[in-house]
């Protein structure tokens, strides 16, 4: 009998571990100098992305400090890579106070280019409407 229990909660352990594995941590340093074109400032900032591979969720936490005025917009953008720009795949939200927390999914496409470093996450502001801060989010 604790032969049983003993390799029932091994199992429980091993199955809880594959589903928290499933979950692939992305990070970026937010800065001016890493938009395009860059940006003079004092801003800075950072991004933390949680991607469930399975189901193409993910969730976010970006924080920011600094900006030339209040953010007008924050996005993740897939199809490109550093140095260059690419479309909105995923709004950050209305909430446009840090931190910016939530949640979505992306598309097949947008999960491809974000494992190959083609996402990144920027803010705008109405100084900057292209983008202030911006960082090239990485496993």
């Amino acid at each position: 009998m604790r032969k049983t229990i003993v390799l029932g909660l091994l199992a429980t352990a091993a199955v809880f571990a594959a589903a928290q594995a499933q979950v692939v941590p992305y990070k970026a340093t937010l800065g001016g100098a890493s938009e395009v074109p860059p940006v003079q400032g004092q801003a800075t900032g950072a991004a933390a992305v949680n991607v469930d591979p399975k189901t193409k969720g993910v969730s976010w936490s970006v924080t920011y400090a600094g900006l030339s005025g209040p953010p007008a917009a924050e996005h993740i953008h897939c199809g490109a890579a550093a140095g260059a720009n690419a479309g909105v795949a995923v709004s950050l939200g209305d909430k446009l106070t840090s931190p910016i927390q939530g949640s979505g999914t992306m598309t097949d496409a947008q999960m491809a280019d974000l494992a190959a470093g083609k996402c990144y996450v920027n803010i705008h502001t109405a100084a900057n409407k292209g983008g202030e801060v911006r960082g090239q989010l990485a496993k």
